[in-house]
């Protein structure tokens, strides 16, 4: 597979062809204008030579006046650089140079910019004027030729000159701008250097943000902060890979203890039963966290409620309080239930968020308490809470109510009935239905609870 260009390297090619362009459009405006230039200096040359002898032909008075003329043509047509020609219709001694009669008829009047022709193997720029009669000669035609040869060969040397100037800017301006790109890109390549340095035995290290650039600094600092966020990634999955093989291990060991005791020694079957029974259990509760588990992957992944149908929110915490009914007989504690609303939701999702609820809320309730319930309505959303006396939670742990496995007490009671995976459910319900789980405690009264949303 063909290796990209670097950007240096595209920068430099940019840069090349930009200065290329600008010596281009550069160098055609300079030969424009030099084209001009020498045009207007044929012109000016046509009209010197012009004048220098239309002041004789107008003012002479001398009966050989064409003799004359012809020396003065000769004179000034000794540098070979510019030829005359005089033409008269009527007096052939008025008639000067091969091919004036021609050139006579095809060029009428002055004109300011001179006539371009091919005459005897040379460009002349020909201008030419018509002198009326005087009293020693007829009207004439006076044509000037000026050599145009030395101005087409300078101007082509000059083209070349431009061209190779364009090259070699343009060349230049490529090597320059690639060393200046190489050098400005440094820091990115210190960016990467620490970035490589950023693995699983080194995670606190960050990008030096004091030596970037200042158009780099903001890429830094989200780079720091994605780092930051896959440190707390990294830290969460050590912690969960450390509580799921906490809660693994207790019912295994469990499972792996009753079962070497029973074979140690023959046993009734009575007592086999209820082994049996027992590690059922064991097995049950391994069930469950796994399942757990399972759930909370598939909603981690995005899943979200599809079996939707309007329910009532109060009548379906009336079914889940009734169904704790004889948990809250033992607990001692009662359940008041305060507002509705109906939103389209998936029944069995809802029915699970508001049993893990309810059953933290029990467990967490001193007795002869009551816990509040209570369901409002907001603009696009329903949000359900459940309220009840406890010891008041501290801000660290309150955020870290819904992680999964997290308990506040560390020494982990009731191990054996709750798994900490409940309020980490009711998060992930919450999130299929588009809403959030939140938490308070204040004032020895602790609020859980979601919303849902109505969109």
């Amino acid at each position: 597979m063909r290796r990209p260009a670097s950007i240096a390297w595209r920068l430099a090619l940019a840069f090349s062809v930009a200065a290329l362009l600008g010596f281009t459009v550069s160098a055609a405006m300079l030969r424009s204008a030099s084209q001009s230039a020498i045009e207007r200096l044929q012109a000016l040359q046509a009209h010197d030579r012009i004048e220098d002898l239309r002041y004789l032909l107008e003012r002479g008075r001398a009966t050989d006046l064409a003799a004359r003329a012809r020396d003065k043509i000769e004179t000034l047509s000794r540098d070979g650089r510019t030829r005359y020609w005089l033409w008269s219709d009527t007096d052939p001694q008025w008639r000067y140079g091969s091919g004036a009669d021609v050139l006579a008829h095809s060029m009428t009047g002055t004109t300011d910019v001179p006539h371009v022709e091919e005459i005897d193997g040379l460009s002349m720029a020909l201008r030419a004027v018509n002198l009326p009669a005087t009293q020693v000669r007829p009207p004439v035609t006076l044509i000037v030729g000026v050599n145009r040869e030395p101005y087409v060969a300078s101007l082509a040397r000059f083209q070349a000159r431009l061209l190779l100037l364009s090259l070699g800017g343009a060349l230049l301006v490529a090597v320059l701008g690639f060393w200046g790109v190489r050098w400005s890109l440094r820091p990115i390549a210190r960016m990467a250097a620490d970035a490589q340095r950023v693995g699983p035995d080194n995670r606190g290290q960050r990008l030096q943000l004091p030596a970037l650039p200042v158009e780099l600094a903001d890429l830094g600092r989200s780079f720091n902060a994605a780092f930051d966020r896959l440190d707390a990634a990294y830290a969460q999955l050590e912690a969960f890979n450390a509580d799921v093989a906490h809660e693994l291990r207790t019912p295994l060991a469990t499972l792996i203890g009753q079962t070497q005791v029973a074979l140690s020694r023959p046993r009734p079957a009575a007592e086999m039963e209820e082994l049996l029974h027992s590690n059922l259990e064991e097995l049950e509760r391994l069930r469950t966290i796994v399942a757990d588990m399972l759930f909370l992957a598939r909603a981690e992944q995005g899943a979200r409620a599809e079996r939707r149908a309007d329910t009532s929110l109060a009548a379906e915490l009336a079914k889940t309080v009734d169904f704790f009914d004889a948990l809250l007989e033992d607990a001692g504690v009662t359940v008041h239930v305060e507002g509705d609303a109906r939103a389209c939701v998936e029944v069995s999702l809802i029915h699970r968020a508001l049993s893990n609820l309810l059953q933290n809320a029990i467990q967490h309730s001193p007795a002869g308490s009551r816990i509040e319930a209570r369901i409002d309505r907001g603009e696009g959303f329903v949000r359900v809470a459940l309220s009840n006396p406890s010891d008041t939670i501290p801000p660290e742990h309150l955020t870290r109510l819904f992680d999964r496995f997290y308990r506040v007490d560390a020494s982990r009671p009731n191990s054996d009935s709750n798994h900490g995976l409940g309020l980490a459910i009711v998060k992930a319900v919450a999130a299929m239905h588009g809403g959030k789980a939140f938490a308070r405690s204040e004032d020895g009264l602790t609020t859980v609870g979601f919303c849902v949303s109505l969109e």
